[in-house]
């Protein structure tokens, strides 16, 4: 998974927007020749003692999406519980416009993968936050995915919008 999130360098500059606050980096694998596609989506507003601002990524391969994820932007704390294999995860508490859940999602030091039906209902929310819990406590990281180009997403992810 940690290999899925190397992106190349020459992707890394520019990117094109993607609709809304979101940026669509695209590169071709050059040992592959896998088209991949990246999404992405910086919180709104950072928190003052962050020294990065939080994001979402979505990775695609060749027309489907492969992982996406949730950086922080702060040290996380440890994970909270163990999964059904004994990976680490962390309860984190999703707002999805009006709408609250809990989600145990794959813990790593510097990020959380997240499910693919959270990140069906990301890409069509107005409203879209994160309470998680950082090194030195509890935080929230707020986004506004509002605007998102579907089209795209759904050409180079395979992915739909789903109701909260």
């Amino acid at each position: 998974m940690l290999c899925a999130l190397a992106v190349p360098s020459g992707a890394q500059s520019g990117g094109t927007s993607a609709g809304g606050n979101w940026k669509q980096y695209d590169y071709e694998d050059k040992m592959t020749a896998a088209r991949k596609v990246r999404f992405e989506l910086f919180a709104d507003v950072a928190e003052r003692d962050r020294p990065f601002q939080a994001r979402v990524d979505l990775l695609c391969e060749n027309g489907k999406l492969k992982a996406s994820t949730f950086s922080p932007g702060v040290r996380l704390g440890r994970p909270t519980h163990p999964g059904f294999f004994g990976q680490p995860k962390m309860e984190v508490v999703v707002r999805v416009n009006n709408r609250h859940n809990n989600h145990g999602w794959d813990w790593t030091r510097n990020y959380l993968a997240m499910d693919k039906g959270t990140t069906r209902e990301l890409i069509g929310a107005e409203i879209f936050k994160i309470e998680f819990l950082g090194e030195s406590g509890p935080h929230i990281a707020e986004f506004s995915p509002a605007g998102l180009d579907l089209a795209q997403v759904s050409k180079a992810c395979g992915i739909t919008p789903k109701k909260p």
